[in-house]
């Protein structure tokens, strides 16, 4: 009877041993991503320029600012947002003056246009990702 007893206890001190262990990792890793909240971000940038280079050949030396459509609706009245849709992407390149829409879901891109950085104005329906010290708006040609 006592060997059985004893044989309980260590499987139950065996057992709390390992959740407390699994508890403390997760508990390590959230306040890891709270200390470094960038970190979430940058890998997400890298990602996308990564997928995204695949398919074209994106400007070289600079990180773009990645700005996500929310709403399509907003935007509709700009030619380049004609085939955007909620979570394409948008890689603005201030320096190269380029915007490129990618679909990550059909890992497409869906347009290409020459930018200029205009100050005081902000795209509705975007949501930028990076910050960003001018709001890139979409050159129109006429």
């Amino acid at each position: 009877m006592k060997k059985f007893i004893f044989s309980i206890l260590v499987l139950l001190l065996v057992g709390m041993s390992a959740a407390a262990f699994y508890f403390y990792q997760k508990a390590s890793a959230i306040k890891g991503d709270q200390a470094n909240p960038d970190a979430a971000a940058q890998k997400e940038v890298e990602d996308i320029v990564s997928r995204a280079g695949k398919l074209i050949i994106l400007p070289e030396g600079e990180v773009p600012t990645i700005a996500t459509v929310s709403d399509p609706e907003k935007l509709k009245d700009q030619p380049f947002f004609a085939k955007a849709k909620v979570g394409d992407k948008v890689l603005l390149y201030q320096n190269a003056r380029k915007a490129y829409l990618y679909d990550p879901v059909n890992n497409k891109i869906l347009e290409v246009a020459p930018i200029s950085l205009g100050t005081g104005t902000s795209a509705q329906g975007v949501d930028t990702t990076t910050e960003s010290s001018n709001t890139p708006k979409e050159e129109t040609e006429q």
